[in-house]
């Protein structure tokens, strides 16, 4: 589908930045790039770097939806944004260009393990959102994601709408068995999408339905909000006013079709997605090809880094860099003889791939120094972590370890195994900054809180010991940090940490 280019201007809205709709934060303006399903090819690399270069401070942060986003912004036009929208960048479609990012796995379409390949629906969903002005009504974080069922799944982030891929066997009376066709042709055939929307999750579509039910849904939204409310209300919160149930029935006065319903038992198949699986070198599907996970650090990556990923790409890839929501990106069909060498270049732009260096897992938000809501300069206090823990310590399986500078949580909704909320602490009758230290325990926002008020010049030395602690008295080799915690009380955790890591 084309879609209509429309001269474009630069507005400010309070939240959910786009590429045409800039955000005032503490360090300057900031504008995010929507990328669906992450892929962006040589040409929009190079694009987006010498954007950053001319304009902001020569870098990028790759968000956890895989979006691109670009702080301190100065003397951007509307000339320099229509550049950006030629080479496919952003919505085509300005007024719309604040929606969220269509999620998918970076390992569409290369992962040996994916039941589908969900590539084609992102850009299906995609070319109807920038096509159709009317859907500005809906909420800025109105969000969809496609799950292939592959090793690298992205189930565990939040959106409103799920689709997750999950195979059917004959005897659910959804098709049955056709011993003369191929095995690939009997898989597709039998692939079906699990929609998952508030607390349904008994609804399963083929894949050519997934579109017509993203509309329709969109659609019982745009009824039931006025669209000229300055915050509109997230679909999940009118799911919660009105009913799941309620709003499905009305989402089928839409479709030209029943939506099929099967008990929840019979859907809820395990997920088994690999983990760390979007890092190091892994073969792909199409034989003889491999991609690679690079790290960056807190999601950064430099202007110049960027220019060599892509030309890097180029030439032993296929041209592509796949963004991850772990704020990571992947360098995809590369040939086996040829990893050695990327591997090198990789290391001489400063960068890792190894899942267990202490990077891998490291999460931060933006920190006071961007964002008025935060206590603490959560990114310049990760990398120094890291810094630190590198020096004293090797870890041989990735720990998770969260800086958040307030309540919100905006860099990451899950539970890591190490959590530390930016607080001020008193000390010697003065302010300073500090953490509270949370451990485990998804049930928990946060997890369980372990020590309160440690001050920044002691944090490091004290996850040191949670660590060493960690890898001295675990169960099994694998069982990581989060588990480990779990099975202890806190008084136990707090004296195993204070006595141990002496």
């Amino acid at each position: 589908m084309s879609c209509p280019t429309l001269e474009p201007t630069i507005d400010f809205l309070p939240v959910c930045p786009g590429l045409f709709y800039a955000t005032p934060a503490r360090d300057g303006i900031l504008s995010r790039i929507r990328i669906p399903g992450g892929i962006i090819n040589s040409q929009q690399g190079h694009a987006i770097a010498e954007f950053a270069e001319s304009f902001a401070e020569g870098y990028v942060h790759i968000t956890n939806r895989a979006n691109l986003q670009i702080r301190k912004i100065q003397g951007i036009t509307p000339e320099v944004l229509t550049r950006l929208q030629k080479v496919g960048l952003a919505a085509t479609l300005t007024e719309v260009d604040h929606l969220r990012n269509i999620m998918a796995s970076p390992t569409a379409g290369i992962d040996s393990l994916e039941l589908i390949d969900t590539r084609p629906l992102v850009r299906e969903l995609d070319a109807y959102i920038c096509g159709h002005p009317e859907l500005k009504g809906l909420s800025p974080k109105f969000s969809v994601a496609f799950d292939g069922g592959g090793a690298v799944s992205i189930c565990e982030h939040k959106n409103e709408i799920v689709f997750r891929a999950i195979a059917i066997s004959g005897d659910w009376g959804l098709g049955t068995r056709d011993w003369g066709i191929s095995q690939e042709r009997f898989v597709e055939n039998n692939i079906y999408f699990q929609l998952i929307l508030g607390d349904a999750t008994n609804i399963l579509l083929k894949p050519k339905e997934c579109l017509t039910v993203v509309i329709a849904i969109a659609q019982v939204y745009l009824d039931n909000v006025d669209e000229t409310l300055p915050r509109k209300p997230r679909l999940k919160h009118l799911l919660q006013d009105k009913g799941v149930e309620w709003y499905l029935q009305q989402a089928e006065r839409y479709l030209p079709f029943s939506l099929l319903k099967r008990s929840k038992s019979t859907l809820d198949q395990s997920i088994n997605p690999q983990k760390y699986h979007h890092l190091g070198v892994h073969p792909q599907r199409q034989a003889g090809f491999s991609y690679i996970g690079i790290i960056l650090p807190l999601g950064q990556l430099l202007t110049k880094q960027l220019h060599s990923l892509t030309d890097l790409a180029q030439t032993y890839g296929s041209g592509s860099l796949r963004l991850t929501p772990w704020q990571n990106l992947l360098i995809s069909d590369i040939p086996h003889s040829s990893i050695p060498h990327v591997k090198d270049e990789i290391e001489r732009l400063g960068l890792h791939y190894q899942a267990n260096h202490i990077q891998s897992s490291l999460v931060a938000c933006t920190g006071k120094t961007g964002c008025a809501s935060s206590a603490t300069d959560t990114k310049g206090q990760a990398l120094a972590l890291a810094d630190y823990l590198n020096k004293h310590i090797t870890l041989d399986v990735p720990v998770k370890i969260h800086f958040s500078g307030c309540a919100k949580s905006c860099a990451y909704h899950g539970t890591s195994d190490i959590t530390l909320w930016g607080t001020l602490v008193e000390k010697d009758e003065t302010l300073v900054e500090g953490y509270h230290i949370y451990v485990g325990d998804k049930e928990q926002p946060f997890g369980r809180e372990l020590y309160t008020n440690v001050c920044v010049a002691e944090l490091p030395h004290r996850i040191l010991q949670m660590l060493q602690v960690y890898q001295i008295k675990r169960a099994e080799f694998d069982e990581s940090l989060g588990e480990f915690t779990n099975r202890y009380t806190i008084a136990k955790l707090r004296q195993l940490f204070d006595e141990e890591g002496e």
